[in-house]
């Protein structure tokens, strides 16, 4: 099944899924800054069939977010299927995402995640259940990393199977699982899969800047890119980087008063969300996420030992005014 956003050669933005980090509010802030499609936070196959109720929260979105998937992953190829098939007939989101990149000892310990890439037949089962669930009605990618380590990567075997069963665009993040998110990305063998499979293929990894992005766009088949924890610190890579694609050049770089607004304008939202509990758990909530926008701020040192005890938002505010 087709996608949209690669439709006329468009070069969609993703933004990645990330736990704990791309939840709706983050998501509503990324996409007004220009993200072009998004993916949930994963959740548990096993955890929409034991209790939907409970565990819906995590597949939710705001219309305004699409296109959306939601990400599912697990090691059971029925499960996967059944649970595909309930978030698409109560969600409705626009394509479903397997996770066979997931390095967290959580999820490789239970089968899933990246170590699907060490048996790539159970990998080609569950996808073959998922597509069979829902390929009549929104189509299906998988999130994936180049190999288990060094010694075994199959990047593209692994994107010729999932290929073969039906799926209809793969995201690469250009490490190994034994790799975490340390050393380099191989963008050559993103590459590499890109020039030998039809489907679109998605570059993941290291991908930091707008002008990382347009010498991607520039110099490989990959057909757009995801970004991550880039977009954890500078959440404008998007708006900067589709201004570069389109006119060539950079755009004025954003103001320390412009950054502060932002990040008092998610911690409000935040807390009128009532998503996080009281304002003080909501703050505590906050502050790896305040930490981490303040990157490359004047005194950073001082504002992380600040930030890591703020309480409030009148706080944040007060903060923000004195460093402005």
């Amino acid at each position: 099944m087709d996608m949209p956003w690669f439709d006329s050669g468009f070069f969609p933005l993703f933004l990645a899924p990330m736990a704990g980090v791309t939840d709706p509010i983050f998501r509503t802030l990324c996409k007004e800054l220009g993200a072009d499609v998004m993916v949930t936070e994963f959740v548990s196959a096993d955890g929409i069939l034991a209790d939907w109720k409970h565990n819906k929260r995590y597949v939710e979105f705001e219309q305004s977010h699409r296109p959306i998937g939601v990400q599912l992953f697990g090691a059971n190829s029925q499960q996967l299927g059944k649970a595909a098939h309930i978030v698409v007939h109560e969600q409705h989101p626009d394509f479903i995402d397997i996770n066979c990149g997931c390095p967290v000892p959580k999820v490789v310990g239970k089968n899933g995640g990246s170590s699907l890439l060490k048996d790539l037949s159970l990998l080609a089962s569950i996808v073959r259940e998922v597509v069979n669930a829902v390929g009549d009605f929104v189509p299906v990618s998988v999130k994936m990393r180049i190999g288990w380590d060094n010694t075994s990567i199959n990047a593209l075997e692994t994107c010729r199977i999932l290929e073969n069963e039906g799926v209809s665009m793969v995201t690469i993040h250009g490490r190994t699982r034994s790799q975490q998110y340390s050393g380099n990305a191989n963008w050559d063998i993103i590459e590499q899969c890109a020039q030998n499979i039809s489907i679109p293929v998605v570059g993941n990894g290291d991908v930091n800047s707008a002008v990382r992005v347009e010498t991607i766009h520039n110099n490989t088949a990959v057909r757009g890119v995801m970004i991550g924890r880039a977009a954890m610190t500078n959440p404008w890579i998007f708006q900067e980087t589709r201004f570069l694609l389109d006119h060539g050049y950079l755009p004025p770089q954003k103001t320390l008063e412009e950054k502060w607004q932002l990040i008092i304008r998610h911690s409000r939202m935040a807390l009128e969300s009532g998503r996080y509990g009281n304002e003080l758990h909501t703050m505590k909530f906050m502050r790896t996420r305040l930490v981490a926008y303040t990157k490359g701020f004047p005194n950073a040192r001082e504002l992380r030992s600040k930030l890591v005890r703020i309480a409030s938002l009148h706080d944040l505010e007060a903060l923000a005014h004195s460093n402005v």
